[in-house]
């Protein structure tokens, strides 16, 4: 893929103005009008816009919709995943499940344009060696495996994502209790708890919460695929990144997404609060967070997959295309499996009859 400049320029959404970096404010703001936009400076000095949440949720403004660029936009009748690639392309198979039963679905409303990109960095060749290795590594699947996983089945891809950062200030309270123990006539040691309430505060910074969007790779593999640096390698939204890259269309929307994340983040808050709770053990928590700040990205995420069907079930193998790590699926080998027990049994058998 040809190199890119990242975009440096970003628009007021107030006037149209250019906005500018103002460090005191760690904001994009407009010399013009006064407008402030939140957005992420990172390390290397490129800027990544950041949206407001709340504004978000009501709307976003259609000059923030679409690819910047003509893209074909496909959905697979089998796993219904949504596909967007270059238009001069022909697809004939599902990158993600490898069906053959595509429909063109460019009636769609478009998709609110992604902000930032994490770029690839780990090669297709070094990627088809690790997959080999990483077959080879696990004891339990059919020897048979890498025959059926062939590597040219391999695809970059870029996922969608939603990233999300707040402050939260969160007052808790719950009952804290401390262990005291007792001796009974009969010298035995009992231990008691008495209860007592408990009040505390947690402040949290949240940053890049990721929520991912894609229904073509299986969840728990884009658990697995964690972490992406996007703190520090994402660069700004530029349609030249995804020249010659199939792009998965995000089917988890804003709004789904930003529950998710609320979710995530009200977690982490219980959590920990239930550190914070003096004594040896607590019963009914409850936190009360106020949240601020609240802003998101919409970013794509690379990722090198393969799919293969065994059987009558399809196994995905995914690679985080920016750190390499791999994790996958595999067809289990049965008779490695029956002769482990086998062994088992006998081993314990020998054992009983020894002891007896």
């Amino acid at each position: 893929m040809s190199e890119v400049t990242a975009l440096t320029k970003f628009a007021c959404p107030g006037c149209g103005g250019e906005a500018v970096w103002t460090p005191s404010k760690k904001a994009l703001v407009c010399p013009y009008c006064g407008t402030v936009s939140p957005a992420e400076l990172k390390a290397d000095g490129t800027l990544v816009e950041e949206n407001d949440l709340v504004a978000g949720l009501r709307s976003l403004p259609e000059d923030q919709r679409g690819w910047a660029a003509e893209r074909k936009t496909v959905r697979c009748q089998s796993c219904q995943a949504i596909s967007v690639f270059n238009e001069t392309r022909v697809a004939q198979r599902c990158d993600f499940c490898g069906s053959s039963s595509l429909i063109n679905v460019d009636d769609i409303q478009a998709p609110i344009r992604p902000g930032s990109v994490l770029p690839f960095k780990v090669a297709e060749s070094k990627v088809r060696e690790d997959i080999r290795r990483w077959y080879g590594s696990h004891f339990w699947a059919r020897s048979d495996v890498g025959d059926k996983a062939l590597t040219d089945t391999l695809h970059g891809l870029y996922l969608p994502y939603w990233t999300f950062d707040a402050h939260a200030e969160c007052p808790w309270e719950a009952e804290a209790g401390h262990h005291y123990y007792t001796t009974d006539n009969q010298g035995r040691r009992q231990q008691h708890t008495r209860w007592e309430p408990a009040f505390g505060h947690v402040s949290m910074d949240f940053d890049d919460v990721l929520i991912p969007a894609s229904k073509g790779v299986h969840g728990a593999l884009l658990e697995d695929l964690l972490p992406f640096p996007t703190t520090t390698d994402l660069v700004p939204y530029d349609p030249g990144y995804l020249s010659g890259w199939v792009v998965e269309q995000y089917q988890i929307d804003l709004v789904q997404a930003a529950q998710g994340s609320r979710n995530r983040m009200n977690q982490q808050l219980e959590s920990e609060a239930g550190r914070q709770v003096p004594g040896d053990t607590y019963r009914n928590l409850r936190i009360s967070p106020q949240y601020s700040a609240q802003t998101f990205k919409h970013t794509l995420l690379p990722i090198w997959l393969l799919t293969y069907n065994y059987g009558s079930k399809t196994y995905q193998v995914a690679v985080n295309g920016s750190t390499g790590k791999i994790t996958g699926e595999y067809p289990l080998s049965w008779v490695k499996i029956a002769i482990a027990i086998f062994i088992g049994l006998v081993i314990l058998f020998v054992l009983i009859q020894f002891n007896n």
